[in-house]
C-alpha cells in the first residue's frame, strides 16, 4: 500500500513537523493493523537459508525485543528486532522512491524489516527515523538478487547525493562515509541524534559474511 500526503517540501527547505508526525502516524497505523504486528515479535523457527540477506546472522544478536499490540503505540525511537524467519510474516508497504544519481539508481522503497519486503527493493527498517526525522533512517537491500538495487553502492563517496520521495515529502542527504562492519554490529541501525541516514548491503556481492555501510547526513 502506498502512502500518500500532500506535504511537500524540496531539498533545501527545513523538516516539516507536521507532515512527519502524520506520516508517523499512519505508518504506525499500518503496523497495528491485521497481521501488521505479527513481525516485531522474534519466531522460533530457523531462518532460511539466503546468501544476499542482509539481516542473515544479525538475528537474535540484539538485546531487546520490541512488540506490539492492539491499544498501544509501535516505538518509533529504537530499532525492532529482525525476527529469526527471514520470511516471517508481515505486511508488504510501498511508502515511496529512492534516487542515487551517482550509480543511476531510481527504485521504489518499502518498509518492512523481513525479505517479504526487501525483496521488493530498498526497504526501511522499521523504528528508525523515516527521511528527513531527527535521527538515524536505515535502509537495507540487496545487491546481487532480485533487482539488486544497492548493487553499486561501494562507488558512493562523500558528497554523493541520495533522494528520498516518501509519501510526497521530499528529501536529499549527501554521503559522509563508509565502512565495512559484520553482521552482528546493529549499531549501525541505532538513533543518533541529527538527521543521518544508513544504507547497508550484504558484502562482499554474492555473500552475506560482511555488510557494506554507507553514512550519509541531511542536506539543508
Amino acid at each position: 500500500m502506498a502512502l500518500r500526503l500532500t506535504a511537500h517540501r524540496g531539498a533545501g527547505e527545513g523538516p516539516n513537523p507536521t507532515g512527519r508526525r502524520l506520516l508517523l502516524v499512519l505508518v504506525a497505523g499500518l503496523l497495528l493493523s491485521g497481521t501488521g504486528a505479527v513481525w516485531l515479535e522474534r519466531g522460533d523457527g530457523p531462518a532460511k537459508a539466503a546468501v544476499d540477506d542482509p539481516l542473515a546472522s544479525a538475528r537474535g544478536a540484539a538485546t531487546t525485543t520490541t512488540t506490539a499490540a492492539a491499544g498501544t503505540e509501535v516505538p518509533q525511537s529504537q530499532p525492532v528486532v529482525p525476527p529469526r524467519d527471514a520470511y516471517a510474516p508481515e505486511p508488504v508497504q510501498e511508502i515511496g522512491v529512492i534516487e542515487i544519481p551517482k550509480i543511476g539508481l531510481r527504485h521504489r522503497v518499502f518498509h518492512g524489516i523481513t525479505m517479504r519486503n526487501i525483496d521488493l527493493g530498498p526497504s526501511h527498517w522499521p523504528g528508525t527515523a523515516l527521511p528527513g526525522e531527527n535521527g538515524n533512517t536505515v535502509f537495507m537491500g540487496h545487491r546481487v538478487t532480485k533487482t539488486h538495487p544497492f548493487r553499486r553502492i561501494h562507488e558512493l563517496v562523500p558528497g554523493d547525493e541520495v533522494r528520498f520521495d516518501i509519501a510526497g515529502v521530499q528529501t536529499t542527504y549527501v554521503v559522509t562515509g563508509s565502512r565495512i562492519v559484520t553482521p552482528k554490529q546493529l549499531e549501525i541501525t541505532l538513533p543518533t541524534p541529527t538527521p543521518t541516514a544508513t544504507l547497508f548491503a550484504c558484502h562482499p556481492p554474492g555473500s552475506a559474511r560482511q555488510r557494506y555501510v554507507v553514512t550519509l547526513a541531511l542536506l539543508k
